[in-house]
Order: structure tokens, then sequence, then C-alpha cells
């Protein structure tokens, strides 16, 4: 690429969207094609054919999808297959038929079997069964992967396939039934830390920013705490223990790995600048499992995690797991050797971007 180059960045209002958006800023591209879901629904592929004819992208970052945490997948099932499959088709299909040089198609470590080898290396796509839970959203994004590998190998096109790990950030989805793992937390701990501190007014503010159930922010005191409980935040009356707890899906066991979204964007533009379909090829009988791991190769337990935000928050509350329900995949740690191999490493820590986004979500 150079600066002058026509991108299209499809999803750039997203978390992972918006972070390769400031990294192409920052690194001076200045000619950037965005348009959001109203302006482009990728879900049509009329109005993708008439995109691509029209406005010859030569480098696309494929980072628009349908996500959500375990509660979303496992209730959405139908949507997350259909819409994932369609978007990607369309923009990876319209992006060779317009002669784009060079796509890049996200997808998610949710890829891997539930009972993988750790670290996942990449060749362990397909060695096994997948997490129930988010079985949908992987075949979509296993297909994705395939279908990049099959048009390189067909049509000669340049289209990589990265497989990111747990992403958090500026722009996360706060949503107490539709995010991902981290930003429930953080926000479950803020709305504990708020109710421990008798800050309603605080919960009224948040819910002003993320309604909860359509409770709007004039509700009453007793209606808040109610809607709050249903997401395992309670009131204790017993004044030997802590006056707030919080309970927490699962078993706290379950092992994750996290990357700060602006570390992500930093490795895919790197990986666009640098690095060719042609480079991941070790074998040139059965060409297979090209794509990227892009993770830290650090993992933490989920209770370790809930520990992590509840010192940074400051919550003195207690932190309790309910073992009733499911904890998902049991480890997700990424072996990210080749994408050492290929000359990038992660900048931020855990701890310093938990501080970062919770920050940014109090200021938001």
């Amino acid at each position: 690429m150079n600066k002058d180059s026509k991108i299209y960045l499809a999803g750039h209002t997203g978390l992972v969207g918006s972070a390769i958006h400031r990294k192409l800023d920052e690194k001076g591209y200045h000619n950037i094609l965005a348009a959001t879901i109203e302006q482009l629904d990728l879900t049509d592929q009329s109005k993708i054919s008439v995109f691509f004819a029209r406005e010859k992208p030569e480098y696309v970052f494929l980072a628009a999808a349908k996500v959500g945490g375990i509660i979303a997948n496992n209730t959405y099932r139908a949507e997350f297959i259909y819409e994932n499959l369609q978007i990607q088709n369309n923009v990876i299909h319209y992006s060779y038929l317009s002669g784009v040089k060079k796509l890049l198609f996200l997808g998610s470590t949710c890829i891997y079997p539930k009972e993988c080898p750790q670290p996942i290396r990449e060749d362990y796509l397909l060695t096994e069964p997948l997490e129930y839970s988010n079985e949908p959203y992987a075949i979509a994004k296993i297909a994705g992967i395939k279908t990049c590998e099959s048009y390189n190998l067909q049509y000669g096109t340049d289209f990589i396939s990265v497989m990111p790990t747990n992403v958090y950030g500026y722009r996360d989805n706060f949503h107490l039934e539709r995010s991902h793992v981290l930003p429930a937390i953080i926000r479950k701990v803020h709305l504990s830390k708020c109710l421990e501190e008798k800050n309603i007014e605080a919960i009224r503010q948040d819910l002003r920013k993320y309604p909860v159930e359509g409770l709007s922010a004039s509700a009453t005191e007793g209606d808040i705490i109610k809607t709050l409980e249903k997401y395992g935040i309670f009131r204790n009356n017993n004044y030997q223990q802590p006056s707030v707890r919080l309970v927490l899906w699962g078993t706290g066991q379950p092992k994750r790995e996290f990357i700060w979204s602006d570390d992500l964007a930093d490795a895919l533009v790197y990986i666009m600048e640098k690095v060719c379909f042609r480079d991941l090829v070790t074998n040139n009988v059965e060409i297979r499992n090209t794509h990227i791991n892009i993770g830290t190769g650090e993992e933490i337990s989920i209770k370790g995690l809930a520990e992590l935000v509840k010192k940074t928050i400051g919550f003195k509350g207690s932190i309790e797991f309910d073992s009733s329900k499911p904890d998902g995949t049991p480890r997700k740690l990424t072996d990210v050797s080749k994408l050492h191999g290929l000359g990038w490493k992660h900048q931020t820590s855990l701890n310093y971007g938990i501080a970062k986004i919770y920050k940014w979500y109090i200021s938001n």
C-alpha cells in the first residue's frame, strides 16, 4: 500500500474497525472508503456489486461481522451464521471481481475445536468438534478462511485471513446481554461499585448511555435494583457481609487471552503492508491453514480477570460464580509464533489496557 491507495474499510464503526481507521490515519493513509450499514448493507449482494464497480478499492479490510458473547451466539444462532456468511461472501467475491490487490479477512479464534491442545496452532483447525454455543459463528468464519484460500488458489488473488483472540478497547460493546466477557465484567463491576456507594444517580447515568431492557433512567430505585439482580448484581442486607455481591456466569476457571484493539489494528496494518499469501504457504501439495493467529500468547482465568477488574475499578464487594451456567471453551490460548515470525509483537499489557478502557467507559 502507499499513502494514496484507495482502501475500503468494512465495519469502520465497530471496535476493531474504528481501531483500524485510527491506525491508518496515524500512518498517513488518507484515501479511506467507509460506509455505515444505512449507506451500504453488506448482506445485500446487488448493493455490494454496485459499490465495488463504482468505487474500485485497491485494498480491503473486512472487519464487518455480526458479533456477540456466549448468550447472543447461543440465542441468535441462525442470524449469526446467515448474516456473517452473507457479508463475507459478498465482500470477498466482489473484491475478486473488481480486481482488489489485497484483502484482509478477520475471523476469530472460536474457529478452533473446543478441546484443542494449548497453545492453539493454526494447523489445529478442523481437527475436532467446535464449542457448541458459538458453532454457527465459527462455521461462518471457517468458511471465510476457506473462501479466501480457494480464491487465492483458483484466481491468484492475495486474500489473507487473520484470527484475533478476544479483543477489547475503545467503542467496545457494553450491552449486558450481547457483550463479550471483558466489557460485560467491566460494566457489571462498575454498576456494583455504584450500588455499593449508594450512588443511584451514577447508575441512572449509566442507563442513559447504555439502556437495559428498556429500563428508563427515571425508573424507581426499586425497579433499578430488580433489573440489576437479573444480571447478577445484588444488594446484601446482611450487614456482616459486603454490601454488594456480584455473581458471574460459570465457574471462573476457563482461561482467556485478550488483545488491546489498537495493538490488533497495528498488527493488521502491518500484515497488509508487509505480508502476502505466498509468504504463508508451506506445502505446495495441499495448501491449507494459511491464516494467522493474532494475540498476545498470554492468558488469564475468568476469575483472575474479574479480580483484576475489581481492583482497577475499586469495588470492595464480593465476586461469586454460578457454576450452573455454561463456561464455554476451557482454554483458548493462541500460538502466535507465526505472527512473531512475520515480525510483529503486541505492546499493551492487560493491566494497562483495562485501566484505559475503564477510563474511556466512564467518560464517554
